[in-house]
């Protein structure tokens, strides 16, 4: 069955355009390369913005759980701390991992 894993990121307000245009040109791009996930969608939270910044959602559709979890032990870590580095103390993010049960 396929996973869906879902990044939801906090990101302060006075870079979100910036990040916004990275994630579109490099990051996104990146975890795609790596062959884990057959597709994505980059959502911005409506109704989330406020002094603590701009919400955003990431889904990558993953076909299997095998896949998710080789693209978590073979390539989630640098391409996280990269993300880290970049945006230290600008952003909060939690990940959730969910199973597709139906698709339409």
């Amino acid at each position: 069955m396929k996973v869906l894993y879902n990044v939801t990121v906090k990101i302060d307000t006075d870079c979100h355009i910036e990040w916004l245009e990275w994630m579109i040109s490099k990051h996104i791009p990146d975890v795609m390369a790596t062959a884990c996930f057959e597709n994505y969608k980059l959502t911005r939270i409506l109704g989330d913005d406020d002094e603590h910044g701009v919400g955003f959602a990431i889904q990558y559709i993953a076909p299997d759980m095998d896949t998710f979890q080789r693209y978590q032990t073979q390539f989630s870590a640098p391409l996280q701390k990269e993300h880290a580095d970049r945006y230290s103390g600008k952003y909060a993010a939690f990940r959730t991992l969910m199973l597709i049960e139906s698709e339409g």
